[in-house]
């Protein structure tokens, strides 16, 4: 009578054994696969964030390290930005504009990589001065011809760069009122502001 349990109990242990010697497999594949995918992404948006860093900066170098190469899935990524005329160093050590500037450049650094059709930036240009927002401005103008920016902004050298205005007033108190500005000279796509 315990012989066909018996039986039947090993048959589905023999089950489960090739059901996770199925999936071993399949994670390893999967790992290989997400691995090569990874470094290969990286490796594009370092090459895209080194040379939107020195634009941005006007020279300068930057990279992106990998803190555990030899475990690229579950590392940490260690940002190194050397604006002209300092030392290299980590970002936390970068005053709030510096900051500001790095992470747009790596930001638009990963956006180069996978664009997509329309992309929303608020106040982004907020910690900028005069000089660092003509060259944000300058920058986004290059991404342009794939994609449509909506920045939402105070920056009036930023507004100027816009192909089209929106914003809010309040004529009476308590009343928002919409106002748009429509400017026909734009030569590149729409950007709005």
């Amino acid at each position: 009578e315990l012989t066909p349990r018996y039986d039947s109990m090993v048959a589905q242990r023999q089950d489960l054994e090739q059901a996770i010697e199925k999936l071993g497999a399949l994670i390893r594949e999967l790992d290989e696969a997400s691995t090569s995918r990874f470094l290969a992404s990286f490796e594009t948006i370092r090459g895209h964030f080194q040379e939107l860093f020195r634009k941005l900066f006007g020279g300068g170098k930057a990279d992106i390290i990998m803190e555990n190469p030899e475990s690229p899935l579950e590392t940490g990524i260690e940002i190194i930005a050397r604006p002209p005329g300092k030392e290299p160093q980590s970002i936390s050590l970068l005053s709030g504009g510096e900051k500001t500037m790095t992470a747009i450049a790596m930001l638009l650094a990963v956006f180069r990589s996978k664009p997509s059709p329309f992309v929303v930036l608020d106040e982004v240009d907020a910690a900028l001065d005069e000089s660092n927002v003509g060259r944000f401005n300058t920058v986004l103008d290059e991404f342009l011809a794939q994609s449509q920016f909506i920045v939402i902004t105070h920056n009036k050298r930023t507004m100027q760069n816009a192909d089209v205005l929106y914003g809010i007033t309040m004529e009476e108190p308590g009343v928002s009122k919409r106002v748009s500005v429509r400017f026909e000279e734009g030569v590149q796509p729409p950007m709005v502001a």
